[in-house]
């Protein structure tokens, strides 16, 4: 009996027992609800191979993604005010910041980096949206002057990358009040010489839209991402009345005049490089310009 139970019958059940499949091997797409391989979509960058659906992704992707390999460096933010008005709704302001901690790993709802896009100096500030929802309190603006300064400091360009549904309402008055305290980050690297672009990805909204969102040199946008200040809903209940198709996306806010430009997230490194190029190596094309004239002079 023994090598009944001990040997047959386990051969038996592996063969008849029904293989385990881990519950984040496959992904649902939001938009088209086909299904995903995971590995095939992180190898696209969390972009839905069906129907190009720009799904939402955390700092740490935003960061190996943009910046050279092995390049990057987190900065350590300064520290707030935790709960300045010892805030309560359905639970505890503190308590609400421990659990989200815990779920992203991440300490805040902004973080910053430092390294090189193809060997040019760059700091950027990336929002993330799974954090309380990329929310503006008190440590978006600590870390907006941070990003500012650490910019300055090393004569690099500046990156925003906005993924946010407004202000955070748990701080009051005190997170409104980072309205100023961004456009004055942007305003110092602008005084400074030094670029600043601005990125918008699903959803940038509120009080993040009002300030260093919309104040960049150059200002992208991911596909399809809901960018305003109010949400549809809201102002199709304020006017009483039918909003245009695809209203607040990316694509009517660049027929308007509003972005700059439309990327894909898969070419936003090397959007990013020409444009830095531009900005940084202003001299490089003016180089080139009167090298070609030289020659065409001489060959004449």
């Amino acid at each position: 009996m023994s090598w009944l139970s001990n040997f047959v019958r386990p051969r038996i059940q592996a063969l008849v027992r029904k293989r385990e499949t881990p519950e984040n091997l496959w992904l649902t797409c939001d938009e088209c609800s086909q299904m995903i391989f995971h590995r095939d979509l992180v190898a696209n960058q969390h972009v839905c191979p069906h129907c190009d659906h720009h799904m939402r992704i955390g700092p740490h992707e935003r960061f190996s993604a943009l910046f050279d390999a092995n390049s990057f460096q987190r900065i350590e933010l300064p520290s707030v005010v935790v709960d300045p008005l010892k805030f309560k709704d359905e639970k505890r302001y503190v308590d609400r910041l421990k659990e989200n901690r815990q779920q992203t790993g991440e300490d805040e709802a902004v973080s910053v980096a430092h390294g090189t896009i193809d060997e040019m100096p760059t700091v950027i500030a990336c929002q993330n949206f799974a954090f309380m929802g990329g929310s503006m309190g008190l440590a978006t603006g600590e870390a907006m002057l941070s990003a500012a300064q650490l910019a300055i400091l090393q004569e690099a360009s500046l990156i925003s990358i906005s993924a946010t549904g407004g202000a955070r309402m748990q701080e009051g008055i005190l997170s409104l009040m980072q309205m100023p305290r961004t456009t004055i980050a942007v305003t110092q690297v602008r005084e400074a010489g030094l670029p600043y672009i601005s990125v918008l990805t699903d959803p940038t909204t509120g009080g993040v839209t009002a300030s260093f969102a919309m104040l960049g040199d150059v200002t992208i946008a991911e596909p399809r991402a809901l960018i305003g200040f109010a949400g549809p809903r809201v102002i199709e209940n304020t006017i009483r009345q039918t909003l245009p198709s695809g209203f607040q996306r990316s694509e009517y806010l660049l027929d308007h005049g509003m972005v700059d430009m439309v990327v894909p997230r898969k070419e936003l490194r090397e959007t990013l490089i020409r444009l830095l190029g531009m900005l940084r190596r202003p001299h490089s094309t003016s180089s080139i310009s009167t090298i070609d004239s030289t020659q065409e002079g001489s060959s004449s």
